[in-house]
């Protein structure tokens, strides 16, 4: 028995032992290779290859490993990054033109607006701008429609038919797991929660989806009809007719220019430049450039900053991360950058859908401090909806896009119920108490009506305190007009300009400039806020050393059935009171 134990003590030290000397050797490849980074280079006569093959996010975190700060990401590959580099190639002499090398773009409509509005800007320069796809969804070819030249795989396919959304119901899926949501909300339109009441979609929700929806895609046929020179009765009858999903139909219908393989399309940019055919075609990657046109911003010297503070994810009651909004970085950010005497004004980017109404709250504080220091202007992007437009409603000045979503002002609360679930499997669960209220809620046991008034009167307590934020930070409008319009229903960013929710259509750009004129500043650099920091095990995930459990679960299910599970697991998981619109909703 002892030989037994000293072989297993062994091998247990001799598999501790190659692990951390593979870890070791992770991170001394780190070390060398962060030191070791070439500086981009750019070389004359290039393109610049936006290849968007990569999620979208407005902001890319600067990330700091706790103790390991050789690890630290400030990879410049966000959003505003790919902005700025698309800009600052419209004056770099070696760069004669873009390329945008066709992925399926995972991307929102407002981000696509923002990326179109800068290629738009690019094209004023003068230099050329040619996309190809083997593949243009309705979002690639929105992008791709800018160029001055669309290429299309002769085999190619086109997807031009007019926006779609969906949404699955669970009322008859309760009744038969035995797993139940029991709902308190207010607000006829709030539809988060309708999925869990209902079997089928309220006219309501149809009414609102259908507006939106309607609103998006007129703002995208509008300026997909301005580059493309189509009319938009044409780009409707080709939606309706689908006289876009072939290259011959797409060509036949003036959505593309030329049919042609792929090496083709080099071949003739090569063309262009006047690069021999045998010689390899100068492109230099966005996500480099980005890196690279960062560097040559610093070089700023202006001593006035502004800070562009980015709210992007679920609001959640807590630090927050970089997929989360949480109180603690948010509030921490505007503390900092409140206090920092350089930082004339504050931008607020906000890309959510909301979510805690206590972490709304605590943000909207935040808020009300730092605008009796400095200027507090919010530019909204893809959707900054219910608690999302909570910490908007306050700000000095408001900036949406025109395809933005935003509104969705009103509050429901969702507690799972398992009881007839337990009954099925013959769990029975019993309760002491000393006080008639001291049981709240309980898994096991329905909401009587007793507590259930209790929780109406909170939900309707957040939503008087809800649409009272907005009425006092909106002008022109007091409670019973935001009551009005607020109900839960979600609008446009061009809608919301007539209601008043919001105060300008514009991007990031037009809300930099506003503040830089309340301010009363001409030059200034762009501070980023937040910081995220993470610890070993984060880091560890991240060289897939520990696969997550999110991770396995995408590879055992299939991306399709882990969003439904996602979601029913955040339903389950969401505490107090919350202003969340159901941002799951998928534009195709």
């Amino acid at each position: 028995m002892n030989f037994i134990k000293r072989v297993l003590s062994t091998v247990t030290g001799i598999f501790v032992f190659l692990f951390i000397c593979l870890f070791l050797l992770i991170i001394i490849g780190m070390v060398i290779g962060s030191s070791s980074k070439n500086e981009v280079v750019v070389k004359d006569n290039s393109v610049l290859d936006l290849k968007l093959n990569f999620p979208i996010e407005d902001h890319q975190a600067k990330t700091v490993f706790k103790d390991y700060p050789f690890l630290d990401d400030n990879d410049k590959n966000g959003l505003f990054n790919i902005i700025d580099a698309i800009h600052y190639a419209a004056n770099d002499t070696k760069i004669k033109g873009i390329s945008i090398d066709n992925n399926i773009i995972m991307a929102g409509v407002s981000q696509i607006k923002a990326m179109r509005d800068a290629l738009l800007k690019f094209k004023a320069s003068g230099k050329f701008i040619v996309s190809y796809g083997d593949i243009y969804t309705q979002k690639d070819y929105y992008l791709n429609s800018i160029a001055d030249t669309i290429y299309m795989n002769p085999v190619g396919v086109m997807e031009f038919k007019g926006l779609s959304t969906e949404r699955l119901y669970y009322k008859d899926f309760q009744e038969k797991s035995g797993l139940k949501m029991e709902v308190v909300k207010v607000g006829k339109y709030k539809s988060a929660v309708e999925p869990y009441l209902e079997n089928e979609m309220s006219d309501n929700n149809r009414e609102q989806i259908t507006v939106y929806l309607n609103g998006l895609w007129t703002e995208m046929k509008n300026e997909i009809s301005a580059s493309r020179n189509i009319p938009v009765e044409e780009l409707n009858s080709i939606a309706d007719s689908l006289l876009g999903r072939t290259a011959d139909l797409a060509k036949a219908s003036r959505l593309i220019d030329r049919i042609a393989y792929h090496d083709e399309y080099i071949a003739s940019m090569k063309t262009a430049l006047g690069v021999s055919p045998d010689k390899k075609l100068n492109l230099i990657k966005v996500a480099d450039y980005s890196n690279y046109a960062y560097g040559k911003k610093l070089t700023k010297t202006s001593k006035n900053k502004i800070a562009v503070i980015y709210a992007e994810g679920q609001i959640i009651y807590g630090e927050g991360d970089e997929n989360n909004i949480g109180q603690g970085i948010i509030n921490k950010a505007l503390k900092k950058a409140r206090k920092d005497d350089k930082i004339k004004a504050i931008v607020l980017r906000i890309n959510s859908p909301g979510g805690n109404a206590l972490a709304s709250e605590l943000i909207w504080r935040e808020i009300e401090l730092t605008k009796k220091v400095k200027p507090v202007i919010v530019s909204m992007g893809d959707v900054a909806a219910s608690g999302g437009y909570y910490i908007a409603c306050n700000a000095d000045k408001i900036f949406a896009e025109a395809t933005t979503i935003t509104g969705s002002i009103g509050v429901f609360g969702v507690l799972p119920n398992g009881k007839a679930l337990a009954d099925k499997m013959g769990i029975n669960a019993e309760q002491v108490i000393t006080n008639k209220n001291a049981l709240t809620y309980s898994f096991f046991e329905p909401l009587n009506e007793n507590q259930r008034q209790f929780i109406q009167e909170g939900i309707i307590n957040v939503y008087e305190l809800f649409t009272q934020r907005v009425a006092d930070g909106r002008p022109g409008l007091d409670q019973d007009g935001v009551k009005a319009i607020g109900q839960g229903r979600v609008w446009t960013g061009k809608d919301a300009l007539n209601n008043g929710l919001v105060d300008e259509l514009g991007g990031l750009d037009d809300a930099l400039k506003y503040a830089a004129k309340v301010a009363e500043i001409e030059d200034y650099k762009i501070k980023e806020y937040p910081v995220i920091e993470k610890d070993l095990e984060e880091m560890l995930q991240q060289f897939g050393m520990i696969q997550s459990k999110e991770a396995l679960l995408q590879e055992e299910l299939g991306l399709e059935n882990y969003k439904i599970l996602k979601e029913i697991k955040n339903m389950t998981q969401q505490k107090g009171v919350q202003l969340l619109f159901p941002f799951d909703v998928e534009i195709k």
